[in-house]
């Protein structure tokens, strides 16, 4: 009898640590490519935290689809992101590299096939475990107005 009694008192405890209500969010702020080569910028919410993450397709990898992320903290790990892609847009020049904790973000600028006077800006992002992606200028510009909203 004593055996059921103690057992009783210690199954609650046991059940509880078996099973845990969680709640996440994952939240997509703006899908700036699918197919083949995605990009996209999204809120990732677990309990109390909130981080940010950008998920794209490794353009270093062609013939596997190898899904990386990066990954930004908090808000303002964010705002540096997009702070250095406004930075990029208005002042730098082609070849320049912002170098942050976690990744390098690159401007490249790119002659037009069809009028060799007019160039088209490219940025590169590569993270520190080796991922690469690359978006356009009009990409960049959507990922500045979504981060902003925030």
């Amino acid at each position: 009898m004593k055996k059921l009694l103690v057992l009783s008192f210690f199954i609650p405890f046991l059940s509880k640590a078996q099973f845990t209500i969680s709640n996440n969010s994952t939240t997509s702020l703006v899908e700036l490519r699918a197919g083949t080569w995605p990009l996209d910028l999204q809120r990732i919410i677990k309990n109390t935290d909130t981080c940010y993450v950008l998920e794209f397709r490794d353009q270093q990898v062609t013939t596997d689809v190898n899904m990386a992320t990066l990954r930004f903290g908090d808000i303002g790990q964010l705002r540096w992101f997009e702070k250095g892609l406004t930075t990029l847009k208005s002042t730098g020049s082609n070849g320049e590299t912002l170098n942050y904790k976690a990744y390098t973000l690159k401007r490249v600028d790119v002659k037009s096939d069809k009028d060799p006077k007019k160039s088209v800006i490219w940025y590169l992002v590569t993270t520190n475990d080796g991922p690469v992606t690359n978006f356009q200028q009009s990409e960049a510009d959507k990922m500045i107005a979504a981060i902003k909203t925030l």
